[in-house]
């Protein structure tokens, strides 16, 4: 790339100011030219420099050995007047002006999903972000029947900002409450998602929290409404108004005894101790369910009530077969909206069920295939089947 006079110009400044420190904050390059009578260079903040958000690597090989002693005495000459700036205070400078922006900016509030159809607990979980009363919640309950969806969706719909943090088994308290981090050669400490949430009043929603280790036992004092000592840069941090913590699992924190969940672990009874209360989400009933899988449908420009119908009969007859324990697998909620998708993709219902369900060992999916068959009286379907094999153990039918 051929250097403008004024982009070489643009180039000398940065060096004579800052030397060696290659990548700089958007305030802090507009700053620094401005200063020198320039306009804005905002060919330097250009999408092809970017480092990460806010920050961009100075193209300081684009320099030459051609530049005049002339042309750097006159650099140096205006910059001359003005103190230094060291590496720290830039860094520092920058830092304090990302998180205001950060802060203001950028926005936590989920988008309400048009096709989101209202169950179950959901009313509770709206009454309790409305009322902004700390009041910790523990959301139990099978994979994919919208335990997450719900306290998503209820605060979309209050906008109010949310934090979720996706937890497992390496989670600790750096991830958690923040830690220090090098920043433009610089070590800073940089806040974890619970702080944020706390400082902007949102709600923190821990998902899968079973997953966790003992580490997560950090945010004792964090369910306890009152505020967290970060003792990493000895800061007393305090929950904003409206503050709340909402955490989901498949078990209650006792473990799986079906091993339908491997990896969930007994949680501290301490910790459980601190949510208030224990909501159990239940699949949505046959109605509601229809519903949300026609809202997918209509969302796609599908009209196929019988369809939906029968999938969502399906779903329901494997799922009280699965309570009576004559199988080990269920349908749920997710996997029913997978397949209405899947038929948009693909244009057919045998494809999108075989595609949708082949996660499943080969025993259930024979099985799940021949009942939806008997549900579905499609000739095509019945014709290309493949043939349930007898006395299979894990056929409840």
């Amino acid at each position: 790339m051929a250097l403008t006079d004024l982009q070489r110009q643009h180039l000398e400044v940065l060096k004579s100011k800052h030397g060696d420190t290659e990548i700089l904050s958007k305030k802090v390059i507009f700053d620094t030219i401005k200063d020198e009578g320039f306009k804005p260079p905002y060919w330097l903040t250009s999408s092809d420099k970017r480092e990460k958000r806010g920050y961009f690597r100075i193209p300081y090989d684009l320099l030459d050995d051609t530049v005049s002693d002339k042309d750097l005495k006159k650099v140096a000459k205006s910059v001359a007047s003005k103190p230094p700036v060291s590496k720290k205070v830039v860094v520092e400078k920058t830092k304090e002006v990302e998180t205001e922006v950060v802060n203001k900016a950028i926005s936590f509030i989920p988008e309400v999903d048009k096709d989101y159809v209202q169950f179950g607990n959901y009313k509770h979980i709206s009454n309790i972000i409305k009322s902004k009363i700390f009041y910790p919640v523990f959301i139990s309950g099978l994979s994919g029947n919208g335990k997450t969806f719900s306290v998503e969706q209820a605060c979309a719909k209050l906008k109010r900002e949310m934090v979720r943090v996706n937890i497992t088994i390496e989670t600790d308290e750096d991830d958690l409450l923040g830690g220090f981090r090098l920043v433009n050669g610089e070590t800073v400490f940089h806040a974890g998602p619970v702080v944020d949430a706390m400082e902007r009043g949102a709600i923190l929603l821990l998902d899968e929290v079973d997953l966790a280790s003992n580490k997560i036992l950090a945010l004792q004092p964090v369910l306890e409404g009152k505020g967290v000592y970060l003792k990493k840069i000895n800061k007393w941090i305090k929950p904003a108004e409206g503050f709340n913590v909402i955490a989901t699992a498949n078990t209650k924190g006792k473990g799986s005894e079906s091993g339908a969940f491997i990896g969930t672990n007994i949680l501290n009874e301490a910790f459980l101790e601190r949510f208030a209360i224990t909501l159990e989400q239940e699949y949505p009933p046959v109605a509601t369910e229809g519903k949300i899988v026609r809202n997918v449908f209509t969302s796609h420009g599908i009209e196929d009530d019988d369809f939906a119908k029968n999938l969502v009969d399906w779903a329901d007859i494997i799922r009280k077969t699965y309570d009576d324990g004559g199988t080990d697998e269920v349908i749920s909620t997710r996997r029913l909206v997978h397949i209405a998708n899947a038929y948009k993709i693909f244009g057919d219902k045998k494809t999108a069920i075989d595609l949708c369900i082949a996660r499943f060992d080969e025993d259930t999916k024979v099985t799940f295939n021949e009942l939806y068959t008997k549900i579905d009286a499609d000739p095509v379907l019945i014709e290309e089947t493949v043939e349930v094999v007898e006395d299979l153990d894990t056929t409840p039918f």
